[in-house]
């Protein structure tokens, strides 16, 4: 089964961004550090991973739907920094150089794009979805992988069924009903205020989905939370809608013709440009590792790894 490898470049942009020190400059001035981390972390992960396919998505700066529905989503977030603003288009222009689809859609985020292909493929591919955004780990199931940096660029994580319930207490299917009762501080929605992620750990337990939750508070035997969860069916209900990804997008792409076999050229001229003569070492002149076998199947008490699962 091939592998597609589905990238949030917003997500990874940043992580690049503040993992790497902004003293990382051209000798014209130009900042590089997050043009430097996002390609660290690229060709790790297609190193270790070898996909036959690549798409990297991107957010736009036009209003999505859940502006619409929340006029103060993602409101509180900071201004981005111009030294991380001027890299944006480097980064992309790099990514075209590399070889590697790159796509967006107006009123859509990253996430839905790739919510949509992995819906799309997912039964005839093997996804692996590469991601500083735990959110989308509600996308995981048998065929479905999420990959998270973690230290600096050059750890990662991969993530299966198993532990996501090791982190989050629930099954991937269940986060978003998760954020609809805890919130999300960081994208600025409500859910219901006083429910933190025992309590709604523990209601998900119990009442599987936050609309069975809503149709049976009478059966919430402690008073407080009954109270709170009735006093905020409309929020729970609006933040259900925010934290689901979409898997409906209207875009169209032909996966034959986003095959991934190798960096092309181009981009050893366009590093060179930016002096980041490190990353041409790394990409052009080391030896091409071997390619792995199809994955083997682990044991229940095993932890999951990148060589027992690819």
């Amino acid at each position: 089964m091939e592998t597609l490898l589905l990238i949030d470049g917003n997500a990874i942009m940043h992580r690049a961004f503040f993992a790497i020190p902004a003293d990382f400059r051209s000798s014209d001035g130009t900042p590089t550090n997050a043009v430097y981390g996002f390609m660290t972390m690229l060709h790790k992960v297609i190193s270790d991973f070898h996909p036959q396919h690549v798409i990297i998505c991107f957010d736009t700066p036009k209003p999505t739907f859940r502006q619409k529905l929340l006029p103060s989503y993602q409101a509180q977030r900071p201004k981005a920094a111009s030294e991380f603003i001027v890299q944006i288009p480097l980064i992309k222009e790099m990514i075209d150089k590399a070889g590697i689809c790159r796509i967006e859609k107006e009123g859509y985020e990253a996430d839905d794009l790739i919510g949509t292909l992995t819906a799309k493929y997912k039964k005839n591919h093997r996804i692996l979805i590469f991601t500083g955004d735990k959110d989308i780990m509600q996308l995981i199931e048998s065929q479905v992988f999420v990959i998270t940096p973690q230290t600096g660029v050059s750890s990662i994580k991969l993530y299966d069924e198993e532990e996501v319930v090791t982190k989050m207490g629930v099954s991937a299917t269940k986060i978003p009903e998760l954020k609809a009762l805890m919130g999300d501080p960081s994208d600025n929605y409500p859910g219901a205020k006083g429910i933190g992620p025992k309590t709604a750990v523990n209601l998900l337990n119990q009442f599987l989905t936050v609309e069975n939750l809503l149709n049976h508070t009478s059966e919430i035997k402690n008073e407080r939370i009954k109270s709170i969860i009735e006093t905020n069916q409309e929020n729970i209900i609006l933040s259900k809608k925010l934290a689901t990804i979409l898997q409906d997008v209207p875009y169209e792409i032909d996966i034959e013709k986003v095959k991934f076999e190798g960096f092309k050229p181009e981009l050893k001229g366009f590093l060179e440009k930016l002096q980041i003569r490190s990353l041409i070492e790394r990409i052009f002149n080391q030896r091409k590792e071997r390619i792995p076998k199809e994955p083997a199947k682990k044991k229940s008490d095993d932890t999951p790894s990148q060589d027992s699962l690819f």
